[in-house]
């Protein structure tokens, strides 16, 4: 076995991700205050072919110098709204027929494991604050919750690796039922 030479790693250009077909979940970012979370939910969405992240609230946007250190160019692939309220956000997603879910420790959340995804639907994930989560009064916009299983003493993951694990299982999701058709 040996590593593979980033030549070998068929990379897209920007402009043929800008023109693949996008997995059809949007990233909200709701006042997320790290530079290193945000870069590296660049990065993950576009590994991924998320369609978009929105920007809300304190989150900073791109062009910036720390958030590129962690998102090394992916802030330049995935398409990106800002959004000074986060409400503002969830009204356009529901005009364009997103269903909302945030990624939240609440009452009757669905966990991860459990959450069934609809391949016709698209959906826009919450991700919140590193301190206070999503805030309540967007959770209750939300038609849901998404929990992902925890077993030790923090019950809490860094904002990028929340993102990270949520995405990989619905997008694995999504492609299991597409393979299934």
């Amino acid at each position: 076995m040996r590593k593979l030479k980033n030549s070998e790693l068929h990379r897209k250009s920007i402009d043929e991700f800008k023109e693949s077909k996008k997995t059809p979940i949007i990233i909200v970012l709701d006042n997320v205050r790290s530079l290193n979370n945000i870069g590296s939910v660049f990065r993950t969405s576009d590994a991924l072919l998320v369609e978009a992240v929105y920007l809300c609230g304190i989150t900073a946007t791109p062009p910036h110098r720390e958030l590129h250190k962690t998102a090394l160019g992916a802030e330049d692939s995935v398409c990106w709204e800002y959004f000074e309220q986060t409400e503002d956000a969830i009204t356009k997603l529901k005009q364009k027929g997103f269903s909302i879910f945030s990624v939240e420790q609440a009452e009757n959340s669905t966990s991860l494991d459990a959450f069934e995804m609809d391949s016709e639907k698209k959906y826009a994930l919450i991700f919140g604050n590193e301190v206070k989560g999503v805030q309540q009064k967007i959770v209750s916009q939300s038609e849901g919750c998404i929990e992902i299983p925890q077993f030790g003493t923090k019950h809490s993951f860094n904002i990028s690796v929340s993102c990270g694990i949520v995405l990989w299982d619905l997008f694995s999701k999504l492609q299991k039922q597409q393979s299934d058709r």
